[in-house]
């Protein structure tokens, strides 16, 4: 759940979690008040997910959508991409306190640091929306290339959609008109996903949420 401080090649510029650094040991008790667990049950159940599968996580900050995943699936092969060092700390306690063998490995989604073809499943919760357009379109071809033919994309993000209530807000709006589903789908089907598909939505107290799908054609 977090986008993409530093400054070369491996310290790109990255969103932590809660947006300031030293707010991150605040982000897991958000999560719990938010109900993010359970937005992150139903795009498991969206996923179709099924023994043997490799499955990969962009954007996975402390962990807590492959440790509920592990919940269900205690021996899956699943790894969390994450640029914030800190966060994936968090993440690797948590999954060592439950025995779980889910591995966690500092990355950027626009920059997966994996082979083609390595992965049935990936999975972004509440992360689309902190990247630059552009670095959103180069994480979905990122997707797009690690799938192996068959496999999918499994998403959940806030919907930018405008509440019609007015009052500004701007600067949120700034940082959200890229989630409107319109250019979500859009931008998955520029990345060349097939099967572009809204598949769900719902509202939490922090605002309106959808649910996406794509895949990669069964012939490559």
């Amino acid at each position: 759940m977090t986008g993409q401080p530093g400054t070369d090649r491996q310290r790109q510029p990255y969103l932590p979690a809660m947006g300031k650094q030293w707010l991150l040991p605040l982000y897991d008790p958000f999560s719990r008040l938010a109900g993010v667990g359970r937005i992150h049950g139903q795009l498991l159940d969206r996923a179709n997910l099924c023994r043997g599968q490799r499955i990969l996580e962009i954007g996975c900050g402390t962990g807590n959508l492959l440790l509920a995943l592990g919940s269900r699936h205690p021996a899956a092969d699943a790894l969390g991409i994450d640029p914030d060092p800190a966060a994936l700390r968090r993440a690797r306690r948590k999954a060592a306190r439950r025995d779980l063998p889910i591995r966690y490995e500092h990355g950027y989604a626009g920059e997966l640091p994996l082979p083609d073809d390595s992965f049935d499943r990936v999975l972004s919760a509440f992360m689309l929306h902190h990247l630059a357009e552009d670095e959103r379109a180069r994480a979905l071809r990122e997707v797009g290339r690690v799938l192996r033919p068959g496999g999918e994309m499994h998403v959940v993000d806030i919907d930018g959609t405008p509440s019609g209530r007015g009052g500004g807000r701007a600067h949120r709006s700034a940082r959200v008109a890229g989630s409107h589903p319109e250019r979500v789908l859009a931008a998955l089907a520029g990345a060349g996903l097939t099967g572009v598909a809204e598949n769900g939505h719902g509202t939490a107290w922090f605002g309106r949420f959808a649910f996406y799908r794509a895949g990669v054609g069964s012939g490559g």
